[in-house]
């Protein structure tokens, strides 16, 4: 699958980058259900990559949680601006029976927003 980051060195490089640029250990873009990370890629394509601790649940309940991002994301993204490497970390404190479908697309939306990608 183009376009995602999987490796976790990955993603870790671009959150510790992420933490050393800004010395702070707050997020910058962050709703109740998730925070996100974007770095400049110097690529046409965003890459995305997703974190869900086990914290969260049970790999069932993980994996639910990345496929309503991952679907959420495909929807959104031709709406964003191109050339990103985006890490959406989901909230330990996150409630799995407080979401849905519905309120992820509006946390994402809003997010990207406060982000300047859409």
């Amino acid at each position: 699958k183009k376009g995602f980051l999987f490796l976790n060195l990955d993603i870790q490089s671009i959150y510790f980058e992420y933490l050393s640029m800004y010395n702070v250990k707050e997020f910058e873009y962050q709703t109740i259900l998730f925070d996100i990370f974007v770095k400049k890629n110097g690529k046409e394509k965003n890459r995305l990559g997703i974190a869900v601790s086990k914290k969260a649940g049970n790999s069932v309940k993980r994996n639910y949680i990345k496929r309503l991002i991952r679907e959420n994301y495909r929807l959104l993204e031709n709406e964003l601006n191109m050339g990103n490497s985006i890490i959406i970390l989901w909230k330990k404190q996150a409630d799995f029976n407080d979401f849905d479908y519905y309120s992820i697309k509006k946390e994402m939306t809003n997010l990207f927003k406060k982000s300047k990608l859409i």
